[in-house]
């Protein structure tokens, strides 16, 4: 009884350790001292600059910029709007994607006592996407960074220039920052860039992406930051993932960095909900004091960080973060091993378990990890709710209930997996193998799912079938994690400490209570203090993994971090009736939340269910169609509305079919397309939309080798491969767009277009207002301009 309430208290004690961590320090009033952040103070700014949706170009937009260049200039930065065209783009899969327009920057200066040095920038954008207020992304980062500037000069002239870049066009393809960094004079000054993002309204800020060789960057954050939340293995996480903030066009001008942002409540990201009086005031006070921590040490510093080796880093608790070269990752598991090995030394001076049972024991883990998974990726499958952004606002809209459910079916099987091999019961296979055939109901035939299910159950097959002792088991499961750890410090020494941690505070356990053979209240207080911290800490890389990516198979990493500390604790003894039904009770009650997840639904005035309507003139057919994706009683009357029947459609502007039903012909314009031979050979097109849009999509197919060598004020060189079809965004320029093109030799050019224009056709029949349970979305309720052209040279 005495290992079952060790284990009992660690996991209690873990939960609320982890849930003090992980909170936002508290908002600091107004009140506050002139030389530090203050929430209530930058909320001032969040409420104007969040008012309404401002996307780039509109005139809400150019409130905000006139609304900063006052801010600004009553804090004697003489700010300037820097003008200009910005073209990005990328290749996917052959096709060229591309994002462009006439953005206007924000930049001011706070001069320092040497002009000369390099400056720190501070730096968020001021556009929000159609359809949200953003008062999270990112006015929080807009109003930080005003209110850091602020505090900055309260304390003081800083050494150095302290720059604010508060751009354009981020929603719409990083524009401002790649005009700035590839085309203002300015950027060369900059020498650290502090980027402020968002992608929720709540929760710890994370400091997740640096600029390359990043040793002497996170040497800064560890002497400076207030409460820092990082760590190399979320940095590297991010390197590879496709997305991008400003920071990536700073990090591609090989200016250094840090990048930082929250991630909670993401349920509010690009969402009408996205208001004030939602934000997290706490969340505001923890991404201003960490930035200012940072940025005032970089501004009154005589230098700045310089290229070093990247650290391998993670903050622990408070203001703790510890930071090391990567070979010292190699010392680290030295030592663990080196503990572990005493422990097993012990353990065999007082019962000689048989090797056998390390190789059961590894064996273990690996299945519990998969078996994990399999019911991870088995819960997710039978929520019902598909994979994608819009897919999954029903899992966010209850994001608590459903990372409960997650935790509670994951952390029940490893649980139960320990308990089990303490008897040998080979029956636990049936649970992920049932799990993998099971993900097959939903969605149809799912390979995963099974393979999964059937590579978890075929390793409990091979690793039970006999008791298996428990330091023979804890040794197993050392062994294997050590193989991870060593392999992962060879190839991603970054990554490797999430192991080497663990498993040095287990090897402290391990030797301290001869692998778990001690009895007595000693040996389980021991395990039971490095159990409640080791998962403290593992329960904040899992939260922030469950936050960032839809993928709940990927927590059975971490899973495999707790057995690490907790198996010792988690098997029983042989036959303990008591101890050995923890797991299955919490496997079993993870399992009920999962069916409130996929049952009640979670729509409510607070989370609204997002539904969008646009109206679609197709002018080579001459007709108008109303349109929607997502269907609901509401949605059903829009449709109808002008009279038509609601039938499925096609089109090439939409990627999936739709529901539509027709509408008469709006008078909303045409777009004027024209191709013009230039001089030295080129081509000039040129597209006007139609009055009133704020955005122009224009796909291009050639019939010939087409490069692309200037979109607007850009020089360029793209090439758009003849027969596949380029896409290319411009946002705004009312008066649209200007493209240069320089064919290989005669050929024909096909355009389609697409024109957004915001607001309801006042010629059709009104939308009527929506139940409170549902929420206009992004671009709905307005219009959509579609035509083709051939041009031929």
């Amino acid at each position: 009884m005495g290992r079952l309430m060790a284990l009992l208290a660690a996991l209690i004690a873990a939960a609320l350790l982890a849930w003090a961590n992980e909170r936002p320090p508290a908002p600091k009033p107004a009140s506050a001292p002139a030389a530090e952040f203050s929430a209530e103070r930058a909320m001032a700014d969040v409420a104007v600059i969040a008012r309404e949706p401002h996307p780039m170009g509109t005139p809400a937009n150019h409130r905000v910029r006139d609304y900063l260049l006052a801010r600004m200039t009553a804090l004697g930065l003489s700010p300037q709007v820097r003008r200009g065209d910005a073209l990005n783009h990328r290749m996917v899969g052959g096709d060229l994607m591309a994002a462009g327009g006439s953005v206007e920057n924000i930049v001011g200066v706070l001069p320092g006592r040497d002009r000369s040095l390099p400056a720190v920038a501070l730096m968020a954008h001021y556009d929000s996407v159609p359809g949200s207020p953003g008062a999270a992304d990112d006015a929080s980062g807009v109003a930080a960074a005003l209110e850091i500037v602020r505090a900055i000069r309260a304390q003081g002239e800083p050494v150095r220039d302290v720059m604010l870049v508060i751009t354009d066009g981020e929603e719409s393809g990083l524009l401002g920052a790649r005009a700035f960094f590839q085309r203002d004079p300015l950027a060369k000054r900059v020498g650290l860039v502090l980027n402020m993002e968002s992608r929720g309204m709540s929760g710890r800020v994370q400091m997740f992406q640096t600029s390359a060789n990043n040793g002497e960057l996170i040497d800064l954050l560890r002497r400076s930051a207030e409460r820092p939340a990082s760590s190399s293995l979320s940095v590297s996480v991010y390197k590879r993932m496709p997305n991008g903030t400003d920071l990536t066009e700073s990090n591609a001008a090989g200016v250094a960095g840090l990048n930082y942002a929250f991630v909670g409540r993401q349920f509010d990201y690009h969402s009408p909900t996205a208001t004030p009086a939602n934000l997290d005031r706490g969340t505001l006070q923890d991404l201003g004091a960490q930035v200012l921590s940072t940025g005032r040490a970089a501004a009154f510093a005589p230098t700045l960080p310089a290229q070093a080796p990247d650290a391998v880093y993670s903050h622990l608790f408070g203001d703790v973060l510890v930071a090391y070269p990567a070979a010292v990752g190699w010392l680290v598991l030295a030592a663990a091993l080196a503990l572990a090995a005493l422990g097993v030394a012990r353990a065999r001076r007082i019962e000689a378990f048989p090797w056998l049972d390390v190789a059961r024991g590894g064996g273990a883990t690996l299945s519990a990890v998969l078996g994990a998974a399999a019911l991870l990726h088995f819960a997710r499958r039978a929520t019902g709710a598909e994979f994608g952004f819009m897919e999954q606002r029903v899992l966010l809209a209850q994001v608590t209930r459903w990372e409960t459910a997650v935790a509670l079916i994951g952390l029940g099987f490893l649980l139960w997996s320990a308990c089990e091999l303490a008897r040998g019961r080979r029956k636990i296979a049936i649970a992920p193998l049932a799990a993998g055939i099971a993900s097959s109901l939903f969605g149809g035939f799912d390979a995963v799912g099974l393979g999964l299910g059937v590579a978890a159950a075929a390793l409990i097959v091979v690793s039970y079938g006999r008791p298996v002792s428990r330091p023979g088991a804890w040794t197993g499961v050392l062994a294997v994690s050590f193989v991870a750890a060593i392999a992962a410090q060879a190839l991603a020494p970054a990554t490797a400490y999430a192991f080497a941690w663990p498993l040095l505070l287990a090897g402290v356990g391990a030797a301290g209570t001869a692998m778990g053979a001690s009895r007595g209240a000693a040996a389980y207080v021991l395990l039971a203090l490095l159990a409640a911290v080791g998962l403290a800490w593992i329960a904040g890389l899992a939260h922030l993994l469950f936050l960032s990516l839809d993928m709940p198979e990927l927590l059975a990493a971490p899973l495999w971090l707790a057995a690490i500390l907790v198996w010792p604790l988690a098997q029983t003894e042989e036959g303990a009736p008591p101890a050995r039904l923890v797991g299955p009770v919490a496997l079993a009650v993870g399992l009920l939340v999962l069916v409130a997840v996929r049952l009640d639904p979670p729509w409510s005035a607070r989370h609204p269910e997002a539904t969008q309507v646009f109206y679609h003139l197709d002018q080579d057919a001459g007709r108008g169609w109303r349109v929607a994706f997502a269907r609901t009683p509401w949605v059903d009357r829009t449709l109808t509305a002008d009279g038509g029947t609601i039938a499925q459609r096609d089109h090439w502007l939409f990627r999936d079919r739709h529901a539509a039903a027709q509408a008469p012909a709006a008078p909303l314009g045409r777009a004027d397309v024209t191709l013009a031979r230039q001089p030295d050979g080129g081509l000039r097109l040129t597209v006007t939309p139609p009055p009133g849009a704020r955005q122009l999509r224009l796909r291009l197919k050639p019939s010939t080798p087409v490069r692309l060598v200037q979109a607007g004020q850009v020089p360029t060189a793209v090439d758009l491969p003849p027969g596949r079809w380029a896409r290319l965004n411009w946002e705004g320029a009312p008066q649209g767009v200007v493209l240069v093109l320089r064919p290989a030799g005669p050929g024909a050019l096909d355009v389609r277009y697409s024109a957004d224009i915001p607001g309801w056709p006042a010629s059709l029949a009104p939308l009527g207002p929506r139940p409170e349970t549902e929420m206009v979305f992004d671009t709905s309720d307005s219009a959509i301009v579609t035509g083709t052209r051939r041009l031929a040279w």
